[in-house]
């Protein structure tokens, strides 16, 4: 209706509070600043400092970029529809807008899972562990990661987008997201719910399961330690990981692991915009402010430029 075309979508996001889009496109510009900014000084000291070149850095340069391109995928139209007074975005940006943020967010579950199980070498087996976290290794670890992300997200992407609508357009969230593409459906989606949970358990549960075995035996060799000093550095380590799996996972887990129909879309809104806006910001500065090698690193990086200045 209104003269929409069903070529596109419309995007309703505050439909109903008009007032709080200029809030709002403040809050996400910030964000997303502060995103970019932080992420990026990440990226470019772990690969200016030759200090920072090990698995556990490799990983958090993947994550960098990662959650750069996460908020990449849906700040940038969110804040273009805030200043529009026609809420749209194409079929072709909607299915590709879709497949990247749920890519994106696959191989985040992935990742964090590496990152645990290279903490629990380097505490658990650390006379092994430059042979275990190989340069090799940690590149095939890393590929099978981005890979398995992009890969099982296709299928995800198709089954939604094929799902008949007939001729509805309007969607109730801020982006293209699959628990707000299938309430368009006008046909029972109960298998399209079911795909999507079992992907979930596979995505979510499955490495949160390992990563919760993980830092089980973690504690179990950090509490052999005999200094306290070893082991509050060792639990140290791991302080920042653990706050990253825990905002990441809490939430996906709410917004995924239950069917589109038992959750309020508001409820969903909100929930959306944290994982995907608001936890990728909170990374960036677990990671620089919690980390005293990030700290010395990146005050080595900038001494160099402005020494060589």
């Amino acid at each position: 209706g209104n003269g929409s075309s069903q070529w596109e979508f419309i995007l309703l996001g505050v439909f109903d509070q008009p007032h709080l889009e200029t809030l709002l496109f403040v809050v996400l510009l910030v964000l997303y600043i502060l995103n970019l900014v932080g992420n990026l000084a990440i990226i470019m000291v772990l690969w200016l400092d030759p200090n920072l070149h090990t698995p556990m850095y490799f990983f958090l340069s993947n994550l960098s970029f990662l959650d750069l391109c996460y908020t990449t995928s849906i700040i940038p139209q969110m804040l273009v529809n805030f200043r529009s007074t026609r809420k749209s975005i194409t079929w072709a940006g909607c299915v590709a807008q879709l497949y990247i943020f749920l890519s994106l967010g696959c191989t985040e579950c992935l990742l964090l899972a590496v990152m645990a199980y290279d903490r629990y070498v380097a505490i658990c087996r650390p006379l092994r562990y430059t042979t275990i976290m190989s340069r090799r290794v940690c590149l095939q670890m890393a590929a099978t990661v981005w890979l398995s992300g992009f890969g099982n997200s296709i299928v995800q992407t198709i089954l939604t987008v094929r799902v008949p609508r007939c001729g509805r357009n309007r969607i109730d969230h801020f982006f293209c997201e699959v628990p707000a593409m299938l309430k368009l459906a006008c046909v029972d989606t109960s298998a399209n719910e079911a795909e999507a949970f079992a992907v979930s358990v596979i995505f979510s549960l499955v490495p949160l399961s390992l990563i919760l075995v993980s830092y089980g035996y973690i504690v179990l060799a950090v509490l052999k330690i005999g200094s306290a000093k070893g082991r509050l550095k060792a639990f140290n380590t791991c302080t920042s990981h653990l706050a990253v799996v825990s905002i990441f996972y809490g939430t996906v887990i709410f917004m995924y692991l239950q069917p589109p129909s038992s959750y309020s879309q508001d409820q969903a809104k909100k929930v959306s915009l944290f994982y995907g806006i608001v936890a990728p910001v909170l990374n960036s500065l677990i990671y620089t402010l919690r980390n005293k090698e990030v700290h010395r690193a990146l005050r080595r990086v900038l001494g160099r430029l402005f020494w060589s200045k």
